[in-house]
Formats: C-alpha cells, structure tokens, sequence
C-alpha cells in the first residue's frame, strides 16, 4: 500500500509568478490570439483562398473562441484585389416576372447603373428610349446587356407618362471596398435567403436580401447545428453553393406560399460553419457531397500547452478583460490562482484551458467577491473564493444525494468490509454543474454458463461503452486465471439504487474489484473508493472527471466524519491531471484521506484487501495462500459446479 499511496508533495501543484510577472503590461495590449496554431493555420489558408468549394467547418467546445477567431483571422487578411468585389442587382424578367434577373457588376457600377435606370424608369415616355441607350452605350455585363436591350424593345412597343417599375434596379448588395464578415446568429429560410417585403407590385424591386447576398465576395458563419435543426435549409444553402440558385419563399395568405427563384449567378461567398464534432460528424452522414464543398476543417483543441507564450498571452487575455469591464486588477498570486483552475479545467497540469470565456468569467466573480472584502486588488482567496460560491450555488443536487446518503436513504458503506461489494466514483452533469459522486456496485456469483450479466443493460440502462467495458472482463477472467479450464459462471453486476443510464468504461475497474471478490469470497474495504478503466490485460488506464470524483468522495467522507482510513484508488496515468483543493491536500498531509495510484489490477485488490496478489512461479502456479490463488481456485470449483450431471 505504501508504494502506492501518493505523497503530499507529489499532489502540490502551482504556477510562479515568476513566469509572467515582468511582462503583464506588454501582454495586456497583444490582441493576438491565444493557442490554437493549428486551427488558426487552417482557418486563414481557408478564409484566403477564393476559390470553389473552399468552404470552411470550424469545430470545436463552445466558448474556445471559435467566433473570435473568424474575426481574428479576418483582420489579417490584405485587401481584395480589384476588380474582385462586385454589387448585385436585381431586374426585372420580361419573361418570367416571378424569376427576377440577377445582374452581377463590378464593385461600384450596380449602384451606378441602379441610378441610371431610376432616370430612365421616371423619365417622360418620349425621352426613355433615347436615355437607355446612352447607358447601353458604355460597358457593362452581358446580362445587363440583354435586360437592357429586351427592356428597349418593350419601350418600343409601349409608351406611358407613369414611371415604369419595370426599369428600375433593385441594387441588392453595394461592395463596400473590402470583404463583408457576416454571422448569421439566427439562420432561418428569410434570414439566410431573403423575403419579398410590401411595396411594390414587381417582384425585383420587393426582395429584401438575405445574410448570403449581404456577404457576397465575403465571409458567412453560421452555426451548423442550427442549421441542421431544419433539413430544408441546409438543402437550399447547399443547391446556392452549387448552382448560385437562390429560393425566397413569399407568403400568399395564411398558409400558402409561393417560390420567388431569381436567375442563378456564381455565389462568390464562403460558408464558415461552426460546430461540434458531433455536429460535423452528423452532416458528413446527411450529405454524402458535404466534404466536397467544405474541403476546410479546423479543428479547435479544448486545451493547450502550458508554456511560457501561452501562460503571458492569457495572463494578457485577464488583464483586458478586467480592463475592458473595470474590474478590479487582479495580484499576480491572483493571476497565479487563476492559472490553476485554468489547468484544473483542462484536467492536466501541464495544459491551460482554451475556453478563455471560463476565466474571464471566473475573473468578473472573483472581482465581486473582493469589492465585497473590501480589496483594492483581487487575490488568490477571492479566486478560490469565486470557485468555491460557484460550486455552492451549483450544487443542489450534489446536496440531495449527500443528504440521501448520511440519512441512510442511499445505502452506502464508507468502513468496513463487504463481499462483492465496491465504492464505484461517478461524475454527475447539470448545467455548469459537475460533481463527483460514489455509487454502490454490487455482485453476485453462483455457477452457471451465462457468464457475466450486465443488470443495467438488461434494464435497458446502460451505453454501449459501459456494455463494451463489461465484456472486457470476460477477457481479464480467462486471460489471468482461465488457462486450463473453462470460464463458467453466472456473475450479475448492478449499479445499486441508480435509476438512470450508465454509460462510460470508468467503473470497469471498480467493476473488475467486485467481481474478484465475489468469485473468491474475498472482502473488500468499503472506505476506499475505486475509478479508472481496465483492459483485458489487467492495466488500468486513465479516466476524466478525476478531481471531481477525488473532490466529491471527500466531502461525503468529510460529511460522515473522516476516520483517517479512507481514500480512493485512482490510474496512476492520472497523477499528472491531479489539481485538488487545499482543504484535500490538509487532509493527506496529516493522514486524514489517503489517494493511491495504481497500474494494475492486482495492486489495487492488494490495498482493498490488504493481502498479496500472488505472481505465477516458473510452473504457471500461484503462491498458496496468495488472492489469485484462491480465485482461480474458486473459478475451478465453478466450473466443476456448472457441468450438467451426466
């Protein structure tokens, strides 16, 4: 047990200030952004590149400044080239009314020509024709130039003192001399394609157009899963992209509605989705074409190393933050502080968080709590004070089941020894919630050839991953012990008194522990809690969630009173995401709680049993005496117990 418990020392863990301090005024006015190179790569080779189908897909957490870096990365971009921006406008179709024609001109000449034909359109009936063919007389598109000339041949053939709407433009969209960056924060089929609004009775002069003409030769972020909440939508931006085909639905009535379709034209705009990996995943699965329009991935990190550029650029991102929202300037053990829980929150000591929103946050409360001090300078206890308020005003649920389990509604042993029974550690979500919780896992063992029988699954309660994990099991069994023999048994695993679904491979080994002692008849200590995942090899392999899980099973340690014996066992891969609170770190230093690390499952069962394992001599046998002895034992005498008499 000893080799396994993590020292005091090895659980400390802080940033000097040393790293920062002499260059927080320089940091506080660098707006570069922080982290993400390779995301940041991919976004400008993207959002540079004007050609077809280099649509850009931005993934990542929300928070991690997905939008922020659009903006970031559209700043650096040099100026347009000219003659690469244009206006569009929108005329009349002396053939099908219904489908106005859309004239594309340089940047400049839409607006240009719109005043011209306003000219001609109010002119006197007798004038029209003469004025229409001066401005066919200078150079314009071909479009423009067969509407300008079917619109002659109709002067010819009618005349009228009343202004003809007929040849009035509706300029649609004026470039503004560098690349428009749209984000459309609502798409729906009028905010993305446009409406036909009252006021006129010609249908080119009432579109109002939507966020792709307003971000034409430019940028337009959208948000993928609002755009996959309405599958007709992503049908329409897909067939813009494809075909320049613009659909604006007109409303007739109450319910009926009429399809305004102008001419297609070459959209010259970029899409730049933003959204998860889930939500990436999902389109690539709608749309077997998607990858060929988004030929762009950027793929946001949740978190980022921890080194000397990144911590001055965030200690920066703090100061302007508290700058920007006249808060109160934090010390720089403040900002040590802040450090802390920015790796706390991306679970590694050696990462800081990307989702920079969490500290600002975090920096705007500890602000509060100071004034409340009555501080001229934000310190570490007013951080630590920040989180802790957060976690309390949070935590209703967390005190319902701490409730539950102290009033003895929740069975659950925190001394002594059971048979087949383990403390599992669970990490339970709500909102900006997360707390770690332990949960009973129970097993029973009687002869039988069905093997090891997920409860939750048969209830319907359990995820694939927790059904792959208890598979797993199978595998240790008759790779460690089932050599010579057949594995049969019947084992039933329950998650005792949980009512909602298990899913994860976090518990395997807790699992695994449970099992063991219920093949061997072998009592394990129910003060010490088990998380971490196991292989069929027997090496246990980190999990997340862990200084939640640590952090909740003290408080209900500490809640039914601290016996100095109890602690949890955690993968020593895990040792390095270990950032735990003073208050748990007093109470290993004086003996109160105890964490151990461990590698495999065999250490584990030694510090829940306080007996040896037992290694396999050169005959292939273990030690008399020894735990695995008595279980292959055990698993022997199942086996014999599961044949059918003859």
């Amino acid at each position: 047990m000893d080799r396994n418990e993590v020292k005091p020392q090895q659980l400390e863990f802080s940033y000097s200030t040393d790293i920062f301090s002499r260059f927080r005024a320089q940091a506080a006015t660098d707006e570069s952004f922080i982290g993400q190179p390779r995301a940041l790569r991919a976004l400008k080779m993207g959002m540079s590149l004007f050609a077809k189908n280099y649509n850009i897909f931005l993934s990542g957490d929300p928070g991690s400044g997905r939008h922020e870096a659009v903006r970031y990365t559209a700043s650096l971009l040099p100026p347009p080239p000219a003659g690469e921006l244009h206006d569009i406008v929108f005329a009349y179709n002396f053939d099908r009314p219904r489908s106005p024609l859309t004239l594309v001109f340089p940047a400049g000449e839409g607006r240009e020509f719109s005043l011209e034909m306003e000219a001609v359109a109010t002119a006197p009936a007798g004038e029209r024709g003469q004025k229409l063919r001066r401005v066919m007389e200078r150079s314009m598109p071909p479009q423009a130039e067969i509407f300008c000339a079917r619109a002659l041949e109709e002067l010819r053939r009618t005349a009228s003192d009343e202004a003809d709407d007929r040849l009035r433009v509706n300029c649609a969209f004026c470039a503004a001399g560098q690349r428009p960056l749209v984000f459309e924060s609502h798409p729906t089929q009028t905010n993305l394609f446009g409406q036909v609004s009252g006021g006129s009775g010609y249908v080119h002069l009432s579109l109002c157009p939507g966020s792709v003409i307003d971000a034409t030769d430019g940028f337009l972020v959208i948000d993928a899963q609002q755009l996959l909440n309405d599958p007709e939508l992503w049908d329409n931006l897909r067939k813009f992209l494809d075909f320049g085909t613009l659909l604006i639905k007109q409303t007739v009535g109450e319910s009926e509605s009429l399809i305004i379709k102008p001419t297609a034209f070459r959209p010259n705009v970029k899409i730049i989705l933003i959204g998860t990996d889930a939500s990436y995943d999902k389109l690539c699965e709608l749309d077997e074409g998607f990858l060929d329009l988004f030929n762009v991935s950027a793929e946001f990190d949740f978190s980022m190393p921890a080194n000397e550029q990144n911590i001055i650029s965030t200690v920066g991102y703090l100061d302007r933050c508290v700058r920007k929202d006249n808060l109160i300037p934090l010390s720089d053990p403040a900002v040590a502080r802040a450090l802390f829980y920015s790796s706390a929150y991306a679970e590694l000591r050696g990462e800081l968080t990307t989702k920079l929103s969490f500290l600002s946050d975090l920096v705007r409360e500890a602000s509060y709590w100071a004034s409340e001090s009555g501080r001229d300078l934000i310190q570490p206890e007013d951080i630590d004070r920040a989180v802790r308020m957060r976690e309390w005003m949070n935590s209703l649920t967390e005190s319902k089941i701490n409730e539950e389990i102290t009033n003895g509604e929740m069975i659950i042993s925190l001394s002594g020894t059971k048979t087949g029974v383990i403390n599992g550690l669970a990490v339970m979500d709500r909102g900006n919630a997360s707390f770690g919780t332990p949960t009973v896992i129970s097993v029973s063992v009687a002869p039988g050839t069905e093997g090891i029988v997920n409860i939750e699954h048969e209830a319907g309660l359990s995820g694939e991953i927790h059904d792959k994990g208890l598979l797993i099991l199978e595998g240790y069994l008759r790779k460690h012990y089932a050599r010579t023999f057949p594995l049969s048994m019947y084992a039933g695993i329950c998650f005792e008194q949980s009512y909602a679904e298990v899913d994860g491979d976090s518990a395997s080994s807790a699992e695994l522990f449970a099992l063991l002692s219920a093949i061997g008849d072998i009592p394990l200590r129910q003060e010490i809690a088990v998380t971490g995942s196991v292989n069929q090899l027997g090496d246990i392999q980190p999990v997340g969630g862990i200084n939640e899980k640590i952090s909740g099973y003290f408080r209900i340690c500490k809640l039914t009173g601290l016996s100095g014996r109890q602690g949890v066992i955690i993968p020593r891969k895990n040792l390095n995401s270990l950032l735990l609170g003073d208050e748990i770190l007093e109470a290993v230093r004086s003996g109160k709680f105890h964490i151990y690390a461990i590698d495999t499952i065999d250490q584990g069962m030694e510090i829940l049993t306080n007996r040896p394992s037992g290694q396999r001599n050169s005959k292939g046998n273990f030690p008399p005496d020894t735990l695995n002895n008595i279980i292959e034992n055990h698993l022997k005498n199942l086996c014999n117990l599961s044949r059918p008499a003859n």
